[in-house]
């Protein structure tokens, strides 16, 4: 488990609520799993597809990437990948309250732990930790987050105010888009900018063969990403502010096109 990615990574490129204690919102309520045995169902098939899960602490200011490894026989315990960042470690076991989340196959899934243990697995450190009470299984279709092309990048024009009062517009690349929100890629220096909470008006984007978009953006999450050849930039996760449902319908129409065209090219190359 790191905090840094190997290849350019696309974080949280899974579907994710717009705050982290969604357990604790009556809006998401009929989505979770009170049973025990249907807890461990999930967490069974994340054992055995490998699923990567993000793991938010700190109030959701610091994370980690891991796995679970390994369920307890009696149902009651968890094994997780440890990581090799010493200090990210530290700062997680001390954390009194860690936010787990990924996805399996495109259903959101969620749960919190009220603290980590340090144990070994298989002749290595690892995490320790017990069932969860309760575990959010969420399928949703604003939530689904899809990653936009690489190659030739979306652009999402925001007018800012820089640090010394400077008022400027800034071209952004877009790395995700779901139903709920988007992900901007943004130098470091940004950072101060782009500050959690921030709210930024009449931000413009053209999705391809859909049109132009203008809609203010609110900034959810921060954190900086390093690829594989050692460069970093900023990942910045942003929540539409009252989007009109017509321009909802667009960015849903997109990314079931874009989705399809995928899933063509692949059945193509098998």
């Amino acid at each position: 488990m790191t905090d840094k990615a190997s290849e350019p990574l696309e974080p949280e490129a899974h579907p994710v609520p717009h705050h982290l204690d969604v357990e604790d919102d009556d809006n998401y309520s009929r989505y979770l799993l009170y049973s025990k045995a249907e807890i461990l169902f999930v967490l069974k098939a994340l054992v055995q597809k490998g699923v990567m899960i993000t793991v938010y602490f700190d109030g959701g200011n610091s994370f980690l990437l891991t796995s679970l490894n390994h369920i307890g026989a009696d149902g009651n315990s968890l094994i997780f990948d440890y990581g090799s960042d010493d200090e990210m470690n530290r700062r997680a076991l001390q954390a009194d309250k860690l936010v787990f989340t990924t996805t399996l196959d495109k259903v959101k899934i969620q749960f919190s732990l009220k603290g980590l243990t340090q144990t070994t697995f298989e002749g290595r450190t690892a995490f320790g930790g017990k069932l969860p009470e309760t575990l959010l299984r969420l399928q949703r279709r604003e939530y689904y987050r899809l990653t936009t092309p690489i190659a030739n990048p979306i652009k999402v024009s925001v007018d800012v105010i820089l640090a010394d009062g400077t008022k400027t517009t800034i071209e952004a690349n877009m790395l995700d888009i779901s139903g709920g929100g988007i992900g901007l890629m943004l130098p470091l220096s940004m950072g101060e900018t782009f500050a959690i909470g921030n709210v930024f008006r009449d931000c413009k984007f053209t999705l391809p063969e859909e049109g132009q978009l203008v809609t203010a953006l609110s900034v959810r999450n921060s954190f900086p990403v390093t690829t594989k050849t050692g460069s970093q930039y900023l990942r910045i996760g942003c929540e539409y502010v009252d989007l009109p449902g017509t321009r909802l319908t667009m960015i849903q129409r997109y990314i079931t096109r874009i989705e399809r065209e995928r899933k063509a090219r692949i059945s193509g190359l098998e």
